[in-house]
């Protein structure tokens, strides 16, 4: 029987619905076995029709997605872990009002390393991690090492060895370890994907992402009184925080999928910003008014790919500017933009001038509501109803969940969670050499050359059982 969008929206029709929505979804590979097992692209697991999620971290980022994954079906959280009791609490407390069963804790004595006894429980398949940076590797590896798939926040490590440490494992243990990049799910990021599958650009040449966000206030005063963020800036140069535009970038590049970054260069700007924020904002006897910070205001690298394609990679949190992540797509028939706002053009054929000026907004709307992905035409309301950066982190939940609970490959993999932060590390490595040329490991180890590009699976509606 159908039902209107309104009675969809109201109640869980809208849940089955989504899960069938099968797009980005990568193909089995015939990619050459690695050193410590067989390769993880395309890997896939029987289907677990109840996914069994314990959360390591339930702070900022960690609580809300508690929130959103407690009301996908087939989901449930078994177990929690933080240092900090009174995060615990908060998490119980919000269960029990809508009547959920109380997870397991772990870390309510303030042991820090706790959470291997999460890992080592039997009472969850998958740990979701939200915790600070240098526990995403070891993190990895011991939940893989002790049965259970990887939900990790980004940068997937922080390092090289780190990257191979958890390819390594994951191969070994055969274990999904999948990097939770939300802005991938984005609905103009999956919007730009659909334009370029369905060939309105023409071939990507060229992409501009980043990370443009104004953190002084942030990394001065943090939420949680711990300074990781600004302590990188003092010791480190680089670019530390590179997957929110990249990853949807590499992804409309087909990276790992029949192309492959080959090496990069970076540079930086000197260091300006933080030090006039700190000396402006706080007194001469406060640390923060003289900290001297070693990584440059902005960081700048450039991506070249093995089938030749550029990308250009920004990072900067110090500067007063909007928030920016740049998404731009050059392709041989037109260009794509998100930021500051949705804008495109193209030539219908070759020279016909159609792309010497971007489409009215008029247009550029119609052409988004026509090209939305598959996932947003189906969840886009509800998503952002429940919520996470527009709803993209809803989006992003509901899809390794229908990932898990149908047995199919992760939209992620291993692979693509040691590329992209693979950037960490190179991006640091290349400004201390003088903006020298420095390789990208290969941790598909040839598989790149066969695994199959992403696509874009259409849905028919009517197979859901209720109209637009």
């Amino acid at each position: 029987m159908d039902t209107s969008r309104r009675e969809f929206l109201k109640g869980t029709a809208w849940m089955g619905a989504v899960a069938m929505a099968a797009g980005c979804m990568s193909r089995q590979s015939a990619a050459a076995g690695g050193a410590s097992g067989a390769p993880m692209h395309g890997f896939r697991v029987a289907p677990m029709k109840r996914v069994r999620v314990g959360f390591i971290g339930v702070g900022a980022r960690g609580t809300p997605a508690v929130k959103r994954i407690a009301q996908i079906p087939g989901c449930e959280v078994t177990a929690i872990s933080d240092v900090n009791p009174a995060r615990l609490d908060a998490v119980q407390a919000w269960m029990k009002e809508r009547g959920l069963p109380a997870p397991k804790e772990w870390s309510r004595n303030g042991d820090k390393d706790a959470w291997k006894g999460l890992c080592d429980s039997d009472v969850c398949d998958v740990v979701y991690s939200a915790t600070p940076r240098p526990l995403h590797c070891p993190i990895n590896v011991y939940a893989m090492a002790h049965g259970k798939h990887v939900l990790q926040e980004v940068p997937g490590a922080f390092s090289l060895d780190e990257c191979w440490e958890t390819v390594e494992a994951a191969e070994k243990y055969r274990r999904h370890c999948m990097m939770l990049e939300n802005c991938t799910y984005g609905e103009e990021e999956m919007l730009a994907f659909n334009l370029i599958k369905k060939g309105k650009l023409g071939e990507i040449v060229q992409a501009e992402v980043g990370y443009q966000h104004d953190q002084r206030s942030l990394q001065y005063n943090p939420r949680d009184g711990v300074f990781w963020r600004i302590d990188r800036h003092m010791k480190h140069h680089g670019n530390y925080y590179p997957t929110h535009g990249l990853v949807p970038a590499g992804r409309c590049l087909d990276v790992n999928r029949g192309d492959r970054f080959e090496y990069l260069v970076s540079m930086e700007t000197k260091s300006a910003s933080f030090e006039a924020f700190g000396q402006a904002n706080f007194p001469a006897d406060d640390w923060r008014h003289n900290a001297k910070m070693v990584k440059g205001d902005i960081n700048t690298c450039l991506l070249h790919t093995a089938q030749g394609k550029t990308l250009s990679l920004i990072h900067n949190v110090c500067t007063p500017r909007p928030y920016d992540r740049g998404n731009l797509f050059m392709g041989t028939k037109g260009i794509y933009r998100s930021y500051p706002s949705l804008l495109m053009a193209w030539e219908e054929k070759v020279g016909d001038g159609g792309a010497h000026k971007y489409f009215d907004e008029a247009k550029a709307q119609k052409i988004k509501e026509e090209y939305r992905h598959p996932f947003w035409k189906v969840a886009g309301e509800i998503a952002k109803k429940v919520g996470g950066h527009g709803g993209m982190d809803f989006v992003m939940d509901l899809r390794w969940a229908y990932c898990l609970q149908n047995g199919l490959p992760l939209d992620t993999d291993v692979y693509d969670l040691a590329t992209y932060s693979s950037i960490v590390e190179l991006s640091e490595r290349s400004v201390n050499a003088r903006s020298s040329a420095i390789d990208f490991p290969d941790y598909t180890r040839g598989g790149w050359k066969t695994a199959q590009p992403f696509t874009v699976d259409e849905i028919d509606m009517s197979k859901f059982g209720f109209t637009s």
